[in-house]
């Protein structure tokens, strides 16, 4: 039994009779009322156990979205049920307070914006209530009981039960890097001739001939064509096809870190940042994990889109994640659902494994694209002894996100403690330089951003990449 605040009350008014006769066992007789009014109160509820519940949910929700759970409250008891009935979830998936949410059929009340809610329900009716749920992590989440609180007529004592109704969401991974992929698409389309503009570059693939037009290059010039035609015609080109790309996630130990995301001092912003419909600030945070997932999805898209064919692997000492086989409308699905429930390790990652998943997946000339950390110790200990077993057979990008939180450790100098703060971020920043150079020297592509500007950065090196025949 669960006493409400009107039971106290009623408690509390015991004080005046006890004032105005001062008999003795007047305050027993009082609280011998009080009870046998709470009593009655609770006999007169409806048994919470006597109510029955169906619980509907999405099977999946993306991260920073809105999600419902839709709860329906049957009274199959013989008393008018008078109820608070909370539908636990996860603290993870906040309640959306905020969120506007339609009404449900007439005779049906609806009542939204909490976990909590009053149901007044007659004898073999029933009510449908909506819990607005925001993912604030990814993975899959379980819901909790539904607790239920029947309330007696005076409402002073209430009975309480928590019944188990099974329901999990799984929370996809936002892909805030999505509204750079039309930039992308588009200087894509220029490299494969579908524009204006045409792109020849060492290695690509012969496309088809058209009339010169001012500012084509010269050296595309069929002369041959030309002599039979008459008119001056041009050779285009297209990005090769059918190349194999590889992103692999490194989950070990550096990537739980956590990243900051608030932006940087003006004069270090990069020049890319400066202009364009894709500089919208994203609500991107939380570990390196976190980038690397928006910058696999980002990439994985490109590629896709390219005719090239996509696989992903998160590993770190075992395999938790793959996506391979997959194009077209599937691949994104794809990746989120399997990229959903991976988590950082708390281990070292086992580099000479990973080369060995890499090389037993693709055997020809591929882009393996390495989402990691450019931690030096990690570097020097674990990529480095290998990275020539890759950079021999494929091209091999590095790709590691910055925090935001040292760049503007560097650049404060507001006091002696900021100076210092400064100092040491600012010989990391140039250990990070010595480690990319080094990666360099060993034929792999160093790319290093913040988190909102990883994803499109490394978009750009593919796209550089594929201009250049060099896949």
């Amino acid at each position: 039994m669960a006493l409400t605040w009107r039971a106290v009350v009623l408690a509390a008014l015991g004080v005046v009779p006890v004032a105005l006769f001062p008999v003795p066992g007047t305050v027993v007789v009082w609280a011998l009322v009080v009870a046998a009014v709470c009593a009655v109160d609770v006999a007169l509820a409806a048994s919470p156990r006597a109510v029955a519940l169906q619980r509907r949910t999405p099977r999946s929700a993306r991260l920073g979205t809105t999600a419902r759970s839709e709860l329906v409250v049957t009274n199959t008891a013989r008393r008018r049920l008078r109820a608070v009935v909370r539908d636990a979830w996860p603290p993870s998936l906040v309640p959306d307070a905020n969120l506007h949410v339609d009404g449900a059929a007439a005779g049906e009340p609806v009542v939204a914006r909490s976990a909590r809610h009053d149901v007044d329900l007659p004898p073999g009716e029933a009510a449908r209530v909506r819990t607005p749920l925001r993912p604030t992590r990814r993975g899959d989440r379980v819901a909790g009981p539904v607790t239920i609180r029947s309330y007696g007529p005076l409402r002073v004592a209430a009975r309480q039960a928590s019944i188990a109704v099974p329901a999990r969401l799984r929370v996809l991974p936002e892909f805030a890097s999505r509204r750079h992929l039309p930039s992308r698409l588009a200087r894509l389309r220029e490299m494969d001739g579908r524009a204006a503009v045409q792109v020849r570059g060492e290695g690509t693939e012969f496309d088809s001939l058209r009339e010169y037009v001012v500012g084509d290059d010269v050296r595309s010039i069929d002369w041959r064509a030309t002599a039979r035609r008459g008119d001056v015609v041009v050779r285009t080109w297209r990005p090769e096809r059918d190349r194999r790309v590889v992103i692999v996630l490194d989950t070990g130990r550096t990537s739980a870190a956590r990243i900051g995301t608030a932006a940087v001092p003006e004069d270090m912003a990069d020049a890319e940042r400066a202009e364009g419909p894709d500089d919208a600030p994203s609500s991107l945070g939380g570990t390196r994990l976190e980038a690397g997932i928006e910058a696999a999805l980002l990439l994985g898209a490109l590629a896709d889109r390219a005719g090239d064919r996509v696989q992903v692997l998160a590993y770190d000492r075992a395999l938790r994640a793959r996506v391979a086989g997959a194009s077209g409308p599937r691949l994104l699905p794809a990746l989120a659902e399997s990229l959903s429930t991976v988590e950082p390790a708390l281990l070292e990652t086992d580099w000479p494994g990973l080369v060995g998943q890499v090389r037993q997946r693709v055997s020809q000339r591929s882009l393996v694209v390495l989402l990691t950390s450019l931690d030096p110790a990690a570097v020097e200990t674990g990529l480095l002894p290998v990275i020539d077993r890759l950079s021999g057979t494929h091209q091999v990008v590095v790709a590691a996100v910055t925090d935001a939180d040292a760049a503007r450790l560097r650049a404060d100098r507001s006091s002696a403690a900021a100076v210092y703060d400064a100092a040491a971020a600012a010989r990391a920043d140039l250990e990070r330089a010595a480690v990319s150079t080094v990666l360099r020297q060993h034929g792999a592509e160093v790319v290093e951003a913040l988190p909102d500007d990883l994803a499109p950065r490394l978009a750009d090196t593919y796209l550089a990449l594929k201009a250049a025949g060099r896949l």
